[in-house]
């Protein structure tokens, strides 16, 4: 385990699966911070999410900062998961370091995910810092010292270019603590996207070669049949980076899970993380068509209220094996204590 000096795992024995990815959000209600704009088109998928999830619609335009915290706590307490990594998500900032406001749709502050970690032995909070933001390094070190267990990107749609040579100081001292990067990878529909060219997995090279450890995402995957597909970059890249790992995040998804199969095979499946991307719809129709599971799974599972244990149990039925749940924990992060007064 990359485990930064004066830090221990948290982890009891034997414990189980950990989900990876799971974003959570709100409208700011009850002084959170967070703020979610859904313009256009966007703003009719957010009640079909919450709908899919089992939170009533109208809950976009009340206290949803803790309704959804609610209904995640009994997802996670209600599945055989033992604990997820819920993300923040940094604003969007210019070469320059301003804050860009008009991409901005959505955004968690790092202290609501601290503080929630904190809270609940069920959550491990996943920061989000800009390096081009004039308080970067201060800010990474705020969070370190809060908790954090990694450090959430969305190079494409934040305008992080994390081969820039800026950067350095930044991804070494990531290295130094060992916080890994979760960084997006694959093409995007979701949030609006500033650098396209930034969905290929190459961007994670500089933090790679600082000695980062690097979970790559999506591994690259396109979200939707026109989209470019990045699979092949990411896997090139395993070959050459032994701290570059994939997640499965999304692999419920048509298009996400293209590349199933091959995330299976030697020696990829040995880069795989388990992560759901809740509150992403889970689908297990498209696995069943193609043969990944049978039609008994397939009508278990698809029915089953927690989408959560859906995607786990669609996951393991397609054969990732036990070491793809639990690898977060024993290869990629350290859990460190919050510092008091933090």
């Amino acid at each position: 385990m990359n485990a930064a000096p004066g830090t221990s795992p948290a982890f009891p024995p034997h414990a189980g699966p950990i989900d990876a990815h799971v974003h959570v959000g709100g409208n700011g209600a009850g002084g959170t911070g967070c703020r979610l704009r859904t313009p256009g088109w966007r703003r009719l998928m957010v009640p079909v999410i919450l709908r899919h999830v089992g939170l009533p619609a109208r809950a976009l335009d009340g206290d949803l900062d803790r309704r959804y915290v609610e209904r995640l706590l009994q997802l996670v307490r209600e599945s055989s998961l033992e604990s997820v990594v819920i993300l923040a998500h940094e604003q969007v900032y210019d070469a320059r370091g301003r804050v860009i406001d008009r991409p901005g749709t959505y955004y968690v502050p790092n202290e609501y995910v601290l503080e929630l970690g904190r809270r609940y032995a069920e959550f491990l909070p996943g920061v989000s810092v800009h390096p081009a933001r004039p308080d970067a390094m201060e800010e990474l070190e705020r969070c370190l010292a809060g908790g954090a267990v990694l450090m959430k990107c969305l190079p494409m749609c934040q305008d992080i270019d994390c081969n820039d040579r800026r950067y350095t100081r930044f991804w070494e001292r990531m290295a130094e603590a060992g916080l890994p990067l979760l960084a997006h990878t694959g093409t995007e529909h979701t949030l609006p996207v500033v650098r396209p060219e930034l969905a290929d997995p190459r961007v994670l090279r500089l933090p790679l070669e600082c000695g980062a450890t690097v979970i790559a995402a999506h591994c690259g995957t396109r979200s939707s049949p026109l989209a470019r597909d990045y699979f092949s970059v990411f896997v090139e890249m395993t070959r050459r980076y032994p701290r570059l790992y994939g997640d499965i995040s999304a692999f419920n998804m048509p298009f996400r899970g293209s590349h199933i199969r091959e995330c299976l095979r030697e020696p990829v499946v040995n880069r795989m993380v388990h992560g759901s991307d809740y509150p992403v719809p889970v689908f297990g129709h498209r696995s069943w068509l193609r043969g990944l599971i049978d039609w008994q799974t397939f009508r278990r599972w698809q029915r089953h209220p927690n989408v959560l244990e859906r995607d786990y149990q669609f996951k393991r039925a397609m054969g990732f094996p036990p070491e793809v749940f639990t690898r977060i924990r024993e290869h990629v992060i350290a859990v460190r204590p919050a510092q008091n007064g933090t």
